[in-house]
């Protein structure tokens, strides 16, 4: 019944549809890519590839008029008259002849800065003409890789089996390929709904493409544009602070409507700017194009040398409306010598501009995929493509189509996990993977070397760990399965302990998961661990500083959680605890071995022999819930996938109860909440906030780990990106309590915005980072820090550091003190 709806819909097609095609040349025979290419007066339309080759589907064959539109080039309008299905029309283009009237150009009588200040001035009228449309859209995107080593740094290069077969001995070829057909609903600001006809991955009948047009809208009758950060677009209120015009020459398109060349120049390098060309019509005053080059420091990505964004607009008297027909997003990077590069191809056609849209038009789903998205044979893809497939590309599809079949018989996937799951002498100490693909599951090994297992602590000296671990999972419907469990041996208490964990996700839809985890572990009493092994490790070993406080925790745990609503996540967890107190046991160090470590009790470091508690066992009942208000999501068949709306809070509420404790003093009741919300200041920078704040009731002798602590830092190092969860210099647990509390956290991060226009800083490309930070609870004075500092700091494209200077006060405790900031040691640990 499948295969006759589609034979239905390609014979509909195929009589209702004729095609125009050809090569796009210039005068002397070089193919033009990304030709616009549209019917007049409508908005069918498409675009060349790189080979110059075209094909456009138009309704009937009669006297159509067919526009050939290009940048730097005279536009071209021809007409075809025949009556068969199928024409062949190849076009040689003739270069434009750019007109520009003899003036004196002087600061003051700049005739580009006249054109930029009234399109400036018809901004607004002229976005509001596409303020609500619907479209269909078509995007093509590409991968590609070059000169990729075996190794780097050491390590092997694992792209997996199917995507390193894609590369030639030199280590180039395609690694990606990707089409998308969807129908667009839009409305400005943001409103968006997709839903995706077709979605086709080279060599991947199961891949869902993430090409879609709400991922792709770059709208220069904005203030910024985003890139990473916010961008000046060249006719934003402000753009005379960041931009130079010169007028290089005007020229008249078919409607005879003159048309502005202008060259758009940053007056500063480091600024979040573009440069290149944009095209304005003159009278309207409306985009006609743009071919803007953006360089990668200038977006903070540092990886990626440069992209080039061209956009192209339809004109249709009818309605007097220009509206975007095509796009175009290139760009390169690369480091360690490999250079990768990437090119995407939109088309918007068959536009309406309906005044309003219904009521429930818009909701939270802003994309969804038809059930059979990614099953459209290549009879369709022929028939529906606007953009012919280059060589190169149906190379790629033909090559990666044909070994699909192969690549999913059991017998090749076999051949290929035997390839990879062969055992090897030094697997015992660096760890092991076995994996059957064809049967979706997977065992691993950690190994006796696992940097996240090796530490040093002075409760278990030098302690090694490692672990086992089994994992099952469906594509289909997204179930997993995993099972593990961890050893740990401390090689001073001279003691073992193994910790276990199950994990059960039902499907991907809600991500109802469950989990139950339980064994013997030592735990930091702030079980948010501020300080991490590697950075405790290096502080006792080589500073005689054992920041890390533990005792002995014997746990058994069960967890629930999943979306119950849009943007609405609950978790329960229920628990049991056995804690019982420790002590140093080695005093080792490699340097100031005559010094002595401070005690593992927190509340009194200079007391080596009473515990920081005594030794009891308590329930524990935990229910979480997380809110992103405005959240929207992406539907495809295999899943549903959260896109948190960045203009609204996200907000957490917990409620803690320890019961049936061995002592009813360890029982009490926690009530919490925290906001997180970041403030987007456009391309001024970024406001980050983090707000908590909780109470406890009947907590008067709870154990010291069920306080509220505070994540401290004394170690002057910080190893997160943004530091909107710490407190820069407080000692860990001088500020714990089991009564009320409130913090705040709040970071400014300029993105440049200053840094940019500072002599000399400015090649730094770094940024300027504000922080305060405050901590108030009952009968103490308020802990409070101020920071200032750079961040996005390092050697060439590696920008992993920070620095900041911190000033913090309590009452008339005043301290002040540097963090430098190694972003990499969060991935480490």
């Amino acid at each position: 019944m499948r295969n006759y709806t589609l034979f239905a819909f390609l014979l509909f097609s195929i009589t209702n549809f004729a095609q125009i095609k050809g090569i796009i040349t210039d005068d002397k025979g070089n193919p033009l890519p990304f030709v616009s290419v549209f019917e007049e007066n409508t908005y069918s339309g498409t675009t060349s590839n790189d080979q110059g080759v075209y094909q456009l589907n138009v309704k009937e064959i009669g006297k159509n008029k067919i526009v050939f539109q290009y940048l730097g080039f005279k536009t071209q309008k021809i007409t075809v008259a025949s009556d068969v299905k199928t024409v062949t029309l190849n076009v040689k283009m003739q270069e434009e002849s750019y007109t520009l009237n003899e003036v004196v150009i002087d600061p003051k009588n700049n005739p580009a800065n006249a054109i930029i200040k009234s399109a400036i001035a018809n901004r607004k009228e002229n976005s509001d003409k596409t303020k609500r449309y619907t479209a269909d859209f078509y995007s093509k995107g590409m991968f590609k890789v070059k000169d990729l080593p075996k190794k780097i740094l050491g390590q092997k290069v694992d792209l997996g089996e199917d995507m390193a077969s894609n590369l030639d001995s030199t280590g180039t070829g395609i690694l990606y390929l990707s089409e998308t057909i969807s129908k667009l609903t839009f409305e400005k600001p943001d409103k968006v709904k997709e839903k995706i006809i077709a979605s086709k991955i080279s060599g991947n009948n199961r891949g869902y493409s993430y090409n879609t047009a709400s991922l792709s809208t770059y709208d220069f009758y904005e203030n910024t544009v985003e890139f990473n950060i916010n961008l000046i677009s060249p006719i934003a209120y402000n753009a005379f602070n960041y931009y130079k015009y010169t007028l290089e020459g005007t020229f008249f398109d078919e409607n005879n409507q003159q048309i502005n060349k202008i060259k758009v120049t940053p007056k500063r390098d480091k600024e979040p700017v573009f440069e290149g060309y944009i095209y304005i019509i003159d009278d309207s005053f409306a985009i006609y194009a743009v071919d803007f080059e953006i360089k990668g420091y200038r977006m903070k990505q540092e990886f990626t040398e440069a992209m080039n964004l061209k956009q192209t607009f339809t004109y249709n008297p009818k309605n007097k409306i220009w509206a975007k027909n095509a796009q175009t997003l290139a760009f390169s990077a690369g480091a360690f010598g490999i250079k990768f590069s990437g090119k995407f191809n939109y088309v918007y056609s068959n536009y309406e501009f309906p005044d309003s849209f219904e009521k429930k038009t818009f909701g939270k789903e802003i994309v969804a995929f038809e059930t059979n998205a990614n099953k459209k044979d290549d009879a369709y893809w022929n028939e529906i493509r606007p953009i012919p497939l280059t060589l190169e590309e149906s190379t790629d599809y033909t090559k990666k189509d044909s070994l699909l079949t192969i690549r999913k018989s059991q017998k090749y996937i076999d051949s290929v996990d035997a390839k990879n799951n062969k055992f090897k002498v030094f697997d015992v100490l660096t760890g092991y993977n076995y994996k059957n693909t064809f049967k979706n599951y997977s065992f691993e090994y950690k190994g006796l070397l696992d940097p996240t297992s090796m530490s040093f602590n002075t409760v278990q000296g030098y302690n090694l760990g490692t672990g086992f671990s089994f994992r099952k999972w469906n594509e289909d419907n997204g179930k997993m399965t995993s099972i593990g469990t961890d050893f740990n041996y401390g090689f001073s208490d001279e003691r073992f302990r193994v910790t276990g964990v199950f994990m059960h996700r039902f499907n991907a839809i809600n991500y109802a998961t469950i989990w139950a985890s339980g064994g013997t572990k030592t735990a930091q009493f702030n079980k948010a661990e501020p300080i991490t092994k590697l950075v405790n490790s290096i502080s006792s070993l080589f500073f005689k500083d054992n920041y890390m406080k533990l005792y002995n925790l014997e746990f058994a745990q069960i967890n629930y959680a999943q979306d119950i609503a849009n943007g609405v996540n609950l978790n329960a967890q229920l628990a049991y605890e056995q804690r019982k107190p420790l002590f140093n046991t080695t005093d080792y160090s490699f340097f100031k071995r005559e010094d002595v470590y401070s005690s593992n009790n927190p509340l009194a470091p200079n007391d080596f022999d009473t515990p920081g508690f005594d030794k009891h066992h308590l329930f524990k009942a935990n229910l979480t819930a997380k809110i992103n208000f405005g959240n929207k999501y992406i539907s495809r068949p295999d899943g549903r996938y959260n896109v948190r709306n960045e203009k609204y809070p996200t907000l957490f509420v917990a409620f803690e109860k320890g019961f049936a404790g061995s002592d009813k003093k360890y029982e009490f009741e926690n009530l919490a909440a925290s906001v997180k919300y970041d403030v987007l200041l456009g391309n001024k920078g970024i406001i980050g906030m983090n707000l908590r704040g909780g109470k406890f009731f009947n907590a008067e002798n709870i154990a010291f780990m069920d306080y509220r602590h505070f994540n401290g830092n004394q170690t002057h190092i910080g190893s997160s990106s943004r530091y909107l969860d710490v407190f820069n210099l407080m000692p860990y647990y001088a500020n714990s309590t089991n009564d009320s509390y409130f913090e705040l956290h709040s970071e400014y991060n300029d993105t440049g915005f200053i840094m940019n226009k500072i002599p000399l800083l400015n090649k730094l490309k770094s940024t300027l980072n504000l922080g305060f930070h405050t901590l108030a609870i009952p009968d103490r004075k308020p802990y409070s820090e101020f920071t200032a500092g750079l961040d996005n700091l390092g050697f060439g494209k590696f920008k992993l550091f920070r620095i900041d200077y911190v000033h913090s006060f309590q009452g008339a405790k005043e301290q002040n003190g540097v963090v430098f900031g190694l972003k990499i040691l969060n991935a480490l640990d």
